[in-house]
This record gives C-alpha cells, structure tokens and sequence, in this order.
C-alpha cells in the first residue's frame, strides 16, 4: 500500500512538473512578438488620418518598438493601393494622412480596409494587421431652451448611397481642457439612440474661457469597432470672459523681471556681498599690517 501510495504521488509530481513546464513555455514563446497597431480618425468630417504603432510583445506587455518601416495601403497590398512608407519615431508610432488621389477609391464604397505592413529585421516575418471601417460622420449642435443648455450629438454611417443613423455608439461629449474631455453632464460616456442622437444638458456651469468667453465643445467616439475614431469641435461663447492682468509683473515681485526684483531682496543680497568683501579686504589689510611688522623686527 505504501508502494502504491508513493508510486501515485510521484506521478502527480510529474503531471504537475509537465503542467508548470507547458506554461513557462507557452510564456516564452510569446517573448519577443512583434507587431502594429492601426488607428482610425476622422476629425470635422474633414481630416482623415491613420496613426500606426509598431509594438513588441514582451510577456504580457507591450513595449514600442521604434525606427521600423510600415507600409500602409487601402483595401489591397500591392503598390496601386500604397498610402505611404513610414517610419516609426521614439515612441513606435507613426502619423499618415489620407492622400488626394485615393479620393475616387474612397469614394466607390462604404467600407474599406486599412492594411499595414511591417517590415522584418535580422530574419524576422513581415507581420501584416488589419483594420475594417465603415464611413461615418459626427455632428454636432447646441441649444438653449429657457436658459437650460444642451448639446446635441449625431453619428451616422454611409450605406446604400445615404447616411443613416447609427445607434448604440458610445462616446464623451463635453468641454476641451487642455487635451481632456470634462464631461458636459454627469455622465462619462453617452450612447446613440435609434436615431443615432445623444443629447446632453450642460451641467459645467460658469466656466472660464477666453477673452471673449468662448470655449471648445468636443465629441468623442473612441476606438469603436465599425468607425473607428470620430472627433468634432464647436466653440460656444457659453464661458465667463477671462481677462489677463499683465499689471503684476510692473511690481517688484519675485516673478517679475530682474529689474524689478523686491528691496527687501537687495538689501539683503548686498549686505552679504559687502559683508563677505569687507572681512576678505580687512584679512587682506592685518596680513599686510603683519608683514611689515615683521620687516620692521
């Protein structure tokens, strides 16, 4: 019995080294993994522009992997298609615009196809991603009803030669701060009804904007599936006028200018310069008395 008994732990034993074993090598083989990333924009239903992001798989995270070439092309890799040829900078990532002359092949369909190519170094495989989008647009309108302001957001795709209403399309809408999105209502995200419409009551109220109290209105669709990013801006004088008071800087603060510098800070600045020369000319003048006292002697 304990033969038996110890005859089934090893094999246990063995089962559970073959286990640990299998993962740490299907952890290895994923070491080392390059790869690259396609995003989609479109910004005021105008500029349209691709960012790509070359990436090496080490583990479980994703480091840059900078200086590499990427070939882009629309809907078919052959030289006929050809966006670009980029190179990636420091951080592994690469911006391209759409170029004039694919408008008519742009134009023809609904849908298309972002291919990107990169290419192998020292025997790597070329690794190809890609990305399907549909034509999509975002509109943007404001209202203010009996003092209440609210914003009106609308996603629609192209399909059958017209735009319809796309529904269940998540995204932030609010106010431009410093590269952010703060929220206009309480929500983070707000979602497409079947019209394709989010509408949103302003609840950021006395904001500050510029001179004229203007401020930046912006929505969001992020990374979605079928559209990928989708960006509109709209000023709307709806901030508190901020007015810039140059006036401090006439003072003698110690942000102003070295001509304006405090007394205080003068004063005290050249009390230790004179302080430190006057006891280094005093110990020049007992050194001088002393020597000729000892010539003297």
């Amino acid at each position: 019995m304990k033969q038996l008994l110890i005859i089934k732990i090893k094999f246990h034993l063995i089962l559970l080294f073959l286990a640990v074993a299998s993962c740490v090598f299907a952890q290895d083989s994923t070491v080392n993994l390059p790869s690259v990333n396609i995003r989609y924009f479109v910004k005021d239903n105008n500029l349209q522009y691709v960012i790509l992001q070359s990436r090496i798989k080490e583990g479980r995270k994703f480091n840059p992997l900078p200086k590499r070439e990427v070939q882009l092309y629309l809907d078919s890799a052959d030289n006929t298609n050809l966006i670009a040829k980029i190179i990636t900078d420091e951080r592994g990532e690469a911006e391209c615009t759409l170029q004039p002359f694919l408008k008519d092949k742009w134009n023809s369909s609904n849908k298309h196809s972002f291919i990107a190519v990169l290419k192998g170094e020292k025997g790597e495989e070329e690794i190809t991603t890609t990305l399907e989008i549909t034509k999509a647009k975002i509109e943007i309108d404001t209202f203010n009803t009996d003092g209440t302001r609210s914003v009106n957001v609308k996603v629609m795709y192209f399909e059958n030669n017209e735009w319809l209403p796309a529904k269940d399309v998540e995204m932030k809408v609010g106010i431009n701060r410093s590269g952010a999105v703060l929220s206009a209502g309480d929500e983070a995200t707000y979602t497409t009804d079947s019209t394709g419409s989010a509408n949103v009551e302003l609840k950021k109220l006395n904001l500050p904007g510029d001179k004229a109290g203007n401020f930046m209105l912006v929505a969001k669709v992020e990374d979605n599936e079928q559209y990928g990013n989708l960006i509109i801006e709209k000023t709307v004088p709806w901030g508190i006028a901020t007015k810039i008071d140059n006036s401090f800087f006439n003072q003698r603060t110690l942000w102003s200018t070295r001509f304006r510098t405090p007394w205080w800070l003068l004063f005290m600045a050249y009390s230790i310069v004179i302080a430190v020369w006057g006891t280094i000319i005093y110990l020049v003048l007992q050194i001088v008395k002393i020597k000729k006292l000892g010539v003297a002697v």
